[in-house]
């Protein structure tokens, strides 16, 4: 059996989402054998120098997870793209690529956060760009941990405010970056978080019946997808 989740925002302000976490972690994710992260794990990550208390019981929690024989997988967001080797080593998980294959079935499957895919957001692709750059991130994380946590307050609520501006259609996917991907990786079904728009897509690229299925963000309720030899399925929990 195996999970995905994504989207989790995870945060010291956020009680409710650590409660929902603590539930997953130690009452239903033991029912999995591999566990996939697909990106957002937390609402921002200063880097895995990050020596609070909160970092620690959730590195603990994954630790847990992997040392119990099952295996982790977790993806950059566009809120935690500075998760590095550090944290690797802390849970016990591997970092994967940006979009990673995975077999279901007989068909072939693409694991993704998403955010590469909203090409109408033209204003985050300029700002990821600059973000995944290695001499930006060098240059913050040289930077003392307070002071990271106040940029990433600062890029938080800037980030904020610019979704309320925004017109729906803009934070979605583009649908040629989806047939793009598909085609590219010769997949016929793709995985993703990212947008909060949870829901099953069956489309059709190349005259082949493909399906795109978006993971939910964990808000009132958690959310997790399982993949158990070729069935899928979405389940929440409170």
């Amino acid at each position: 059996m195996i999970h995905f989740i994504s989207d989790l925002h995870l945060c010291e302000e956020r009680p409710d989402l650590t409660a929902l976490f603590n539930k997953y972690m130690n009452e239903i994710a033991p029912h999995s054998n591999e566990l996939y992260v697909l990106g957002d794990l937390f609402e921002s990550w200063i880097g895995d120098d990050d020596d609070s208390e909160f970092a620690e019981s959730i590195i603990a929690q994954f630790k847990a997870y992997s040392d119990s024989g099952k295996k982790l997988y977790f993806q950059h967001g566009n809120r935690d793209f500075l998760l590095a080797d550090e944290f690797s080593k802390q849970t016990g998980g591997i970092i994967i690529d940006e979009v990673s294959p995975l077999a279901i079935g007989d068909q072939k499957a693409l694991l993704m956060h998403g955010d590469s895919l909203c090409w109408d957001d033209v204003d985050y692709l300029k700002f990821r760009q600059m973000v995944r750059s290695q001499e930006w991130q060098n240059q913050l994380l040289s930077q003392p941990l307070a002071v990271r946590r106040a940029i990433a307050a600062d890029l938080r609520q800037k980030s904020k405010e610019a979704q309320e501006n925004k017109a729906e259609s803009i934070c979605d996917v583009h649908p040629q970056a989806i047939e793009e991907v598909l085609q590219e990786n010769k997949a016929t079904i793709l995985i993703h978080g990212h947008t909060h728009r949870p829901d099953f897509h069956d489309i059709e690229i190349g005259g082949k019946h493909c399906q795109r299925i978006v993971l939910s963000d964990w808000g009132e309720q958690g959310n997790y997808l399982t993949v158990n030899g070729t069935d899928i399925e979405s389940h929440y929990f409170e």
